[in-house]
C-alpha cells in the first residue's frame, strides 16, 4: 500500500489544476509502477513523505474547488495548513542521499502547486469583478430594500429596482471564467443568489384594495390576511438580506419558523362561500410557499454537488443539440453549394427547437444563454433555407415594380452571404470576418437606396429584407464573441 502512495507522490509536480476532475487529483499508474522501488519504501524519510501525501491527497479537492478570496475563512485555512505541509517537507532529513532528496523536491512541487492555484483563483481578475459585481448588487439591495424596511418604512420595490438587478446579472454572465471550476462556480453563486433575489421581489403580491367607504359587513379574513401581507413583506426583505449575505441575525431556521407560523395562520381562516377572499388566501399562501422554497436553497449551503448537477446537467443537453445542428449545417451548405435544394431537415430543426424549449435552466443565466444561442443557431438555418426556397419559387411578372425587384436582387445577395456566415469559424480579427462585415453593410444601404415610390408591397418587402440583413449581423456577432459558460 506505500508504495502505491509513493509512487502516487513521485509522479509529476501539480500543474495547477489541469489534472484535476471537480477538484480531486486523477489517479494515473506511473512508469515507476512497473518496475521496482529504488529506494526502500520503510526508511523514516520515505515514511514522513508518505504521510505528508495522504494529507496532500485529502487537501487537494478543496483547494480545486475553493471560490472565494484570501479574506474568507477556508482560505486561510487551507493556506495554513499547506503552509504546515510544506515546511514538514523541508523539515525531513534526506541524509544527502539523491533519491531522499529527489522525492522531496516533488513532494515539495505538489504542495507548492496547490498553494499557487490556491493564491491564483482567490487573486484572479475575473475573481475580483465577481466580488465586485456582487458587493454592488449587495448595496443596491441593502440602500433600495434591505435598509428601509428595517427602519420601519417600505421597501423600494419597482422596476427601475428588478431592471438594475437585471443588468447586473447580465454583466455577471459576461465575466470570463477560461474554464475554472472555483471561477465557474464563484460566477454560479453570484448568480444563482442575484436570481432567487429578483424571483423574490418579482413574485410579491399587492395587498387587497377595498371600495371607499369601507362597508360594515366586510368580511373579517381581508383584514387578517392583510396582517399577514404585512408580516410577508418583512419576511422577503429578511430573505433578501439572508441571499445577499446582508443579515447576520435572521437565521434560515428563525424565518422558516415564521413563515410555517403564517401558513398556519391562514389556514385557520374560515373563508368559506367567499371566492374572492379565498382567492385572496391563495395567493399569499403561494407567496408564503415561494419564500419558503428560496428558503430551504439557501439553508442547503453551497456544495459542489448541487453546483455540478444544475450546470452539468442542461449544458450537456445544450451541447448535444449544438453537435446536431453542426452537422445538420454542414449537410445544408453542401448540398446547396451543388444547387441541390432537396435536403430540407426543417421538420428536424423544429423538433430541436421544441427539445431546447424542454431544456431545464434552473434560472441559470449562463444556462439560458447558452440555449438562446443554440436556439439562434437552429433558426439561422431555418431561415436560411426559406430564402433559398423563396429565391427558387420566385417567377417574377412582367409588371413587377422596379423597386420590389432591386430588393428581391439583395435577398439573393444576402442568401449567398448567409451561407458563408453558416460556414465561418473563425475570429473578429480574421479578414474574412472583416469582409463578410462589409459586405453584409452594404447590403444594408443598398436597402436603404431602394425608393418604394409609394409601393406597399415594396416597403413590407424592403422592411423584412433589413430585417433579414442585421440578423444575419448579428448572428455573425454572436459566432465570434468568445462567450462561454
Amino acid at each position: 500500500m506505500a508504495v502505491r502512495w509513493l509512487c502516487s507522490l513521485f509522479g509529476k509536480p501539480f500543474d495547477g489544476g489541469k489534472r484535476m476532475d471537480h477538484g480531486g487529483p486523477q489517479q494515473q499508474q506511473h512508469p515507476m509502477e512497473q518496475q521496482q522501488q529504488p529506494y526502500n519504501p520503510q526508511h523514516p524519510a520515505m515514511m514522513r513523505l508518505y504521510e505528508v501525501q495522504k494529507e496532500v491527497a485529502s487537501l487537494g479537492p478543496q483547494v480545486c474547488t475553493f471560490s472565494g478570496l484570501q479574506n474568507d475563512r477556508d482560505y486561510k485555512r487551507l493556506e495554513r495548513e499547506l503552509t504546515r505541509l510544506l515546511l514538514e517537507v523541508d523539515q525531513v532529513d534526506t541524509e544527502g542521499k539523491p533519491e531522499l532528496q529527489g522525492a522531496r523536491k516533488r513532494a515539495a512541487q505538489e504542495v507548492e502547486g496547490l498553494l499557487r492555484y490556491l493564491e491564483e483563483n482567490a487573486t484572479h481578475p475575473s475573481r475580483q469583478a465577481i466580488e465586485e459585481l456582487s458587493n454592488e448588487a449587495r448595496q443596491l439591495v441593502d440602500e433600495r430594500v434591505v435598509a428601509p424596511q428595517r427602519a420601519g418604512g417600505v421597501a423600494e420595490i419597482n422596476d427601475e429596482l428588478v431592471d438594475a438587478l437585471q443588468e447586473l446579472v447580465l454583466r455577471l454572465t459576461q465575466v470570463k471564467t477560461e474554464g475554472r471550476v472555483p471561477l465557474r462556480k464563484a460566477r454560479y453563486r453570484a448568480l444563482t443568489r442575484l436570481c432567487a433575489v429578483q424571483d423574490v421581489l418579482e413574485g410579491r403580491t399587492q395587498q387587497q384594495t377595498l371600495s371607499l367607504p369601507l362597508s360594515g359587513d366586510t368580511h373579517e379574513a381581508v383584514h387578517c390576511i392583510n396582517q399577514v401581507m404585512v408580516k410577508v413583506s418583512v419576511a422577503r426583505s429578511q430573505l433578501v438580506a439572508l441571499l445577499m449575505g446582508l443579515s447576520g441575525r435572521d437565521s434560515c431556521a428563525h424565518l422558516s419558523r415564521i413563515l410555517t407560523e403564517m401558513q398556519v395562520e391562514l389556514d385557520a381562516l374560515d373563508v368559506s362561500g367567499n371566492a374572492a377572499i379565498r382567492n385572496y388566501r391563495k395567493q399569499v399562501v403561494e407567496e408564503i410557499n415561494g419564500l419558503l422554497k428560496h428558503l430551504d436553497l439557501e439553508g442547503e449551503g453551497d456544495d459542489t454537488r448541487r453546483y455540478d448537477l444544475a450546470q452539468n446537467n442542461s449544458i450537456r443537453e445544450i451541447e448535444a443539440v449544438r453537435a446536431h445542428v453542426s452537422h445538420l449545417r454542414e449537410g445544408v451548405l453542401r448540398h446547396c453549394a451543388m444547387g441541390d435544394l432537396s435536403f430540407r431537415p426543417k421538420a428536424e430543426l423544429q423538433s430541436l427547437l421544441t427539445h431546447l424549449d424542454q431544456v431545464d435552466t434552473a434560472k441559470n443565466p449562463c444556462i439560458r444563454e447558452a440555449r438562446r444561442r443554440a436556439v439562434v443557431e437552429v433558426q439561422a438555418i431555418i431561415t436560411f433555407l426559406d430564402l433559398r426556397e423563396a429565391l427558387a419559387r420566385r417567377q417574377p411578372g412582367p409588371n413587377e415594380h422596379p423597386s420590389h425587384r432591386a430588393v428581391w436582387l439583395v435577398l439573393g445577395s444576402l442568401s449567398d452571404l448567409q451561407a458563408q456566415v453558416l460556414g465561418f469559424d473563425g475570429k473578429r480579427v480574421d479578414k474574412s470576418y472583416m469582409i463578410l462585415e462589409e459586405l453584409l453593410t452594404k447590403q444594408l444601404l443598398a436597402l436603404d437606396a431602394v425608393d418604394p415610390q409609394g409601393d406597399e408591397t415594396t416597403k413590407v418587402a424592403r422592411k423584412q429584407a433589413v430585417k433579414f440583413a442585421q440578423n444575419i449581423l448579428n448572428y455573425l456577432d454572436m459566432k465570434t464573441d468568445e462567450w462561454e459558460y
